[in-house]
């Protein structure tokens, strides 16, 4: 939206003489009806460049958007993932202790193993509920 401030005038002696300071700025990405007509009048064609100028600006904005979103998505995932072959094998290899008469040092190791996976998933529900609240705010 165009701002416009008022004139500022001066009068110096009594010759009278009169300076008049006026100015305009906009904060958009585009500007506004009356500076379009105006750029395309001193530059034929100019006004429809800027148009073009903020729609590849703005095409480029929403791709690198999908970018961080579709690479969030892949690491959580592979997050997920890394963490169930994690649990996996450390359950997998208490089951094998257990099996080889170390009944206590395999427990624990499988309860250990469960105990981190159930406080890695709070954690991440904490974080996240934390961050939407904190969303909301905004």
């Amino acid at each position: 939206m165009p701002k416009r401030t008022k004139p500022k005038t001066t009068a110096q002696n009594k010759n009278s003489t009169l300076i008049q300071q006026s100015s305009l700025s906009y904060s958009a990405p585009i500007p506004p009806p009356q500076m379009f007509e105006d750029y395309d009048r001193v530059l034929p064609g100019s006004a429809e460049r800027i148009l073009s100028m903020a729609e590849k600006q703005t095409s480029h904005r929403i791709s690198l958007e999908e970018k961080v979103v579709s690479s969030n998505i892949n690491k959580e995932s592979l997050g997920m993932w890394m963490a169930f072959l994690i649990t996996m094998t450390a359950i997998i290899g208490g089951i094998i202790i257990i099996l080889n008469d170390k009944s206590a040092v395999g427990l624990q190791i499988i309860i250990t193993s469960l105990v981190i996976l159930v406080g890695i998933f709070i954690y991440g529900r904490h974080s996240q509920m934390k961050e939407r609240k904190e969303k909301n705010l905004s």
